[in-house]
């Protein structure tokens, strides 16, 4: 009877939480300081952080086609609402997926001569090419506290019939691009995706990094983009010039065949970090069929970032369909894949503000020794309701000391947790809600090796996040930023 009084009290404490407003759509934090040196892997190989040993948290937005189609004055708009939205890395593309090799940018400007990537099409003066324009919006960038996750070009000039590349100019392009941004707060990501079927695209991906590297001296990270369902793993894991896997868990709501995968390349030998670079987009056609699934909206890319982070991510990039192709009806483009509105306005989208919150949530606990901890829910006799199943799977991660563990519950649907590892003997609650970033404490109990907890939104497709911590070590409420170092 004690059990479930104590249970029914832990649900109605929190509930007041469930109906709060949504909190601004505004980063809490500080802004990036870059005082703290170059991103780098982390000794355990599990996540990135700054020379001085302070974490880095990626969190990314997919803005494809950013250098191609925004003039300045629109860049400026876009980059200064995701500075304030607490996001670090902006994804762009040099040689963009919509004809960016043919089609002029906003200055008329085209990024190679005669499309030759050997040869970029370079002007004397300031504002006189494409690639003073991708200067521009890479300082800017800079400026607002992000770093660029650069693109060297989409997948299709590297991998289809009639590609530009060959591992000639690869090397010759990586160089330029290498040797012009060596000085900027830049992650190189390869790819584009596409898949590899050929050694001789591995090749021509081979020839792009080195050049890059002998162009900035090594001293930036790379990754690399793959197509849909797939991971960087999959064939260049080994590469020395590889620092941190990175996955396209795509553009649907399967937990099992696709963001199951993280914790999978999380787990390869030998470790890495990991990322996914292009899950669900916010408003996007879900498994790119409206007619049967609808349009993707800002509780499907919730559950993709706590999948991903709670699974072992060094971070996550969230994507607008709208915004990666930065769609702008006026501009009488071809919309790509049933876009529903604007480009700016998807930038007040819920989903783009709500990433913050998780974020916040990381941050708050110790970082280094974060680790997934799967087995921290106990199923259900009906697994399939818990851990879960479909878009209704729930996720745990923690830390190796046993000072906190965190529970994210898609659904309002009692779940019981293996306590036990916790380590301290009493366990303070709370329920952190990832719509408002608001957290409740809901009570402190002896840690007696499992017990259950129900949502405060009982029934609800509303997500929860159960925050549990050694008491004795008197972490801030969820959310509040401590000072971490690894």
């Amino acid at each position: 009877m004690k059990h479930l009084k104590e249970t029914i009290t832990l649900m109605l404490i929190g509930i007041g939480t469930a109906f709060a407003p949504p909190a601004a759509a505004q980063w809490k934090g500080k802004p990036t300081d870059f005082s703290h040196g170059q991103i780098v892997v982390s000794a355990n190989q599990r996540f990135l952080q700054y020379e001085d040993g302070t974490p880095f948290f990626y969190l990314g937005d997919t803005a494809w086609e950013l250098f191609h189609r925004l003039n300045k004055q629109e860049a400026d708009e876009y980059l200064t609402d995701r500075a304030s939205k607490g996001y670090t890395v902006i994804q762009a593309v040099a040689l963009a997926e919509l004809d960016g090799h043919s089609v002029p940018n906003a200055y008329g400007h085209l990024p190679l001569t005669d499309f030759d990537p050997a040869r970029p099409a370079v002007a004397d003066g300031a504002d006189n090419d494409y690639w003073d324009h991708v200067d521009y919006i890479i300082n800017k960038a800079n400026q607002l506290g992000m770093y660029v996750g650069l693109l060297p070009t989409w997948g299709r000039y590297w991998h289809d019939d009639r590609p530009l590349f060959n591992e000639k100019n690869a090397k010759s392009y990586g160089q330029f691009l290498g040797k012009r941004y060596k000085d900027k707060r830049i992650i190189w990501i390869l790819g584009g995706d596409r898949y590899i079927d050929r050694e001789q695209q591995k090749n021509i991906i081979r020839a792009m990094a080195k050049g890059i590297e002998e162009g900035n001296g090594g001293k930036q990270l790379i990754t690399f983009h793959p197509n849909g369902g797939s991971g960087s793993s999959q064939w260049f894991h080994n590469e020395a010039w590889l620092d941190f896997n990175m996955r396209q868990n795509g553009h649907n709501r399967d937990y099992r065949h696709t963001y199951a995968k993280t914790l999978e390349d999380y787990r390869r030998n030998p470790a890495k970090p990991v990322i996914d670079g292009e899950p669900l987009y916010e408003d996007h056609p879900i498994s790119f069929n409206p007619e049967e699934n609808g349009h993707s909206v800002a509780s499907d890319v919730r559950r993709a970032f706590y999948w991903d982070v709670f699974n072992g991510a060094c971070g996550h990039t969230y994507g607008h369909h709208s915004i990666w192709q930065m769609y702008d009806p006026e501009k009488k483009r071809n919309p790509i894949n049933r876009p529903l509105m604007s480009w700016k306005e998807a930038l007040s989208q819920p989903g783009s503000g709500q990433m913050a919150y998780g974020r916040m949530l990381i941050e708050s606990r110790p970082f280094a020794t974060r680790i997934p901890m799967p087995e921290a829910i106990i199923p259900h006799q009906s697994a399939t309701a818990v851990p879960g199943a479909g878009h209704y799977r729930f996720a745990a991660t923690g830390d190796e000391a046993g000072t906190y563990l965190m529970v994210y519950a898609p659904v309002g649907r009692a779940f019981t947790v293996d306590t036990g590892i916790i380590k301290g003997a009493k366990i303070k609650a709370w329920w952190y809600n990832p719509r408002n970033g608001e957290a409740k404490a809901i009570g402190t109990f002896s840690n007696e090796g499992k017990k259950e907890f129900i949502p405060p939104t009982a029934g609800e497709t509303l997500d929860w996040i159960l925050v549990l911590d050694d008491a004795s070590k008197k972490y801030p409420k969820p959310g509040k930023r401590i000072t971490n170092k690894f």
